[in-house]
């Protein structure tokens, strides 16, 4: 008798053994109904010993199909999914559809939808800059997307068509930053299963350098500025004021000697006070005020200005009085 032959219970019963533990492997392999599927793409004889990722494939909360790659293991695939279905079965079939129903909207009827909501925001100021993006530039070329078909992808591209437009990089920075808050918020209430900004590389704005006047410049203007011009000019040189609020000086607003609190600005876009930039309605903050020539005096302004509590300060108009001589 062979010595083989002795070996052949033991090898049978070894073989009876592996296959039961590549069923019991397979049984543990086998998803739920409705739970999804891994599988690869590589085409390879034998997929489970080659090293390229696994894929999953599964349906989202808004009932739509849906893949992901990126898996090194059957076990880091079963993983996700396992994840995946429990975030659905958690989410409530009227939650769901809500979902759904939302994701059905496009990118012009979201923003009609989202632009009331932004109570914060001041509408004769930022409110019509982000009104222009949206009906300008956003809505002529994503307003008939439905809003669970917006990708990265379609974002890259509408970033693309503003350049080829001819669309300045400062617009685009704007005009990116509207489109990624209204996109965000449709996000985070479940329009859409992928976050549609993601991995987005934002365009930038590379400002020019900015060119402080001299004194001897300043000095110049003032010669040839009218009176009203003269006193804004030397509110913005010598308090550091804005345009707005130079425009808006009041001597009531002189709270002591060397003090000026600044309360409100002229705006450009109504040409009527307004509360100051950055600032909550009657906040305010204080500049120092350089000394002004006392027998100068103050006297009201009778030139037609944008407000009628503006004032105007003959010593202003002299470069003295703001450069600290008495």
């Amino acid at each position: 008798m062979s010595p083989l032959a002795d070996l052949r219970p033991a090898v049978r019963r070894l073989s009876t053994i592996l296959g039961l533990e590549r069923m019991v492997h397979r049984m543990a392999r086998q998803l739920a109904r409705g739970m999804g599927s891994f599988f690869k793409d590589c085409g390879c004889t034998k997929p489970t010993r080659c090293p390229h990722q696994y894929s999953i494939r599964f349906r989202d909360a808004l009932g739509k199909q849906r893949e992901e790659s990126g898996y090194g293991t059957q076990d880091d695939a079963i993983e996700r999914l396992t994840q995946l279905y429990s975030e659905k079965k958690t989410t409530a079939p009227t939650v769901a559809a809500a979902r759904r129903e939302l994701g059905q909207l496009t990118v012009e009827e979201y923003a009609k939808l989202w632009r009331p909501r932004q109570r914060r925001m001041t509408d004769y100021s930022t409110g019509w800059h982000v009104d222009s993006s949206i009906n300008v530039h956003i809505v002529p070329r994503l307003g008939s997307r439905k809003l669970n078909s917006v990708t990265p992808m379609v974002v890259e591209r509408f970033l693309d068509e503003m350049q080829s437009d001819g669309v300045g990089r400062g617009n685009q920075v704007n005009i990116f930053r509207v489109l990624k808050t209204i996109l965000r918020d449709a996000y985070t209430k479940g329009a859409m299963a992928d976050d549609p900004v993601k991995g987005i590389q934002e365009p930038e704005c590379v400002r020019s350098t900015v060119a402080i006047p001299s004194l001897a410049y300043v000095t110049k203007v003032l010669a040839v500025a009218d009176e009203d011009l003269a006193l804004e000019i030397v509110m913005m040189a010598g308090c550091g004021l804005r345009n707005g609020e130079a425009r808006a000086v009041n001597v009531n607003n002189v709270v002591a000697q060397d003090v000026y609190r600044v309360r409100e600005q002229i705006h450009s876009n109504t040409l009527r006070p307004a509360k100051l930039k950055h600032r909550k309605a009657g906040e305010f903050r204080e500049v120092p005020l350089p000394r002004l020539r006392r027998s100068s005096g103050m006297r009201r302004s009778t030139a037609p200005r944008r407000t009628a509590t503006c004032y105007a300060a003959r010593a202003a108009t002299s470069p003295k009085a703001w450069s600290g001589a008495a």
